[in-house]
This record gives C-alpha cells, sequence and structure tokens, in this order.
C-alpha cells in the first residue's frame, strides 16, 4: 500500500523543490501542485471560492489517480492548503473542501517554514504574511492530530528530517 507524504506550507517557502528532492531521495512519484494546472486551463488567475473547491477536488483526484505500486508518494500540496486558502481569502471553508483533506489519509504531513526569500508568482498574494500562514498551518496539523514534522534551512538539511521523520512512521 502506498503511503502518502504531504507537503504543506505558505506560498514561496520551497515545498515544490522539496517534493521534488523528497521523491528524488525516496525513489517515487511526486503529485504537483493541481493549482497551476487548473488557472494554466482556465486562462487567467482570477478566481472565486468556487475555484477553491475545484482546485482541492482536482488535487485530490491527481493523488488518487497515481497507480499504488511504490512504497511512497509525495503531494505537493493537498486539501489543507485549499482549507488554509479559503479561510484567509474568503473568512470560512466550506464542506467540500475539507471533505478532500482526509489528514489521516497521510503517513506524514511535511510544514515547510517561510526561511527562504519570497519569489515573485502570478499565483502567490502573500509576501508578507508568511510567518502569519505558517502559524495557520500549525494550528490545522495540531487540531487534526496527524503526524506533522517541521522543516527548515537548505535543500540538503529539509531532506534529512524529512527522512528521518519517515523512520518513526
Amino acid at each position: 500500500m502506498t503511503r502518502k507524504i504531504a507537503i504543506v506550507g505558505p506560498e514561496s517557502s520551497g515545498k515544490t523543490t522539496l517534493a521534488r528532492d523528497l521523491a528524488a531521495a525516496l525513489g517515487c512519484d511526486w503529485v504537483p501542485e493541481y493549482v497551476r494546472e487548473y488557472f494554466a486551463a482556465k486562462g487567467n488567475s482570477d478566481y472565486v471560492l468556487d475555484d477553491i473547491v475545484a482546485i482541492a477536488h482536482g488535487q485530490r483526484a491527481v493523488e488518487q489517480g497515481v497507480l499504488p505500486d511504490q512504497d511512497w508518494l509525495v503531494c505537493d500540496t493537498n486539501g489543507l492548503v485549499c482549507k488554509i486558502w479559503a479561510e484567509v481569502r474568503f473568512g470560512h471553508c466550506p464542506q467540500e473542501i475539507t471533505a478532500q483533506w482526509p489528514a489521516h489519509d497521510y503517513a506524514l504531513h511535511v510544514l515547510v517554514a517561510p526561511d527562504i526569500p519570497w519569489e515573485p508568482d502570478p499565483l502567490r498574494e502573500n509576501p508578507t504574511d508568511r510567518d502569519w500562514l505558517f502559524g495557520l498551518y500549525e494550528a490545522a496539523l495540531i487540531e487534526a492530530g496527524v503526524k506533522y514534522v517541521v522543516v527548515r534551512s537548505g535543500r540538503e538539511q529539509r531532506v534529512a528530517a524529512v527522512l528521518a521523520a519517515l523512520a518513526t512512521v
């Protein structure tokens, strides 16, 4: 049975780089952020709450579409990211999004600290709120009662911290 690792955290904290590095270290597949595919197909990055609902469904569908012939699957974000996004932008999170984050379906959540420089991107909105957002992610993980590890520093240190945490799951 494939066990999933979810990489979560504030924008521009190095989640995608970590997902790629971790998948390489584990010799497994990784699931990219569905949001980029969604907005590319849409042709713009304007959105309403229904778009976040669709993105949450799409992210989960991509995860579920990976064939279960490997020990691990690295997910570059999951429904938690959509949950926090909806709460921050719209003040609440609909059940349709929450349902796309079955928190205990992941063997480990990796919360990435925003300790690298901000990099502009058309899909990023919060250059000054990354530490606050980090706190929201950590509070959600604690509330859900799931196993998680916080990673900081450089690429090698982040991968090493995740591999050490995986030895305990």
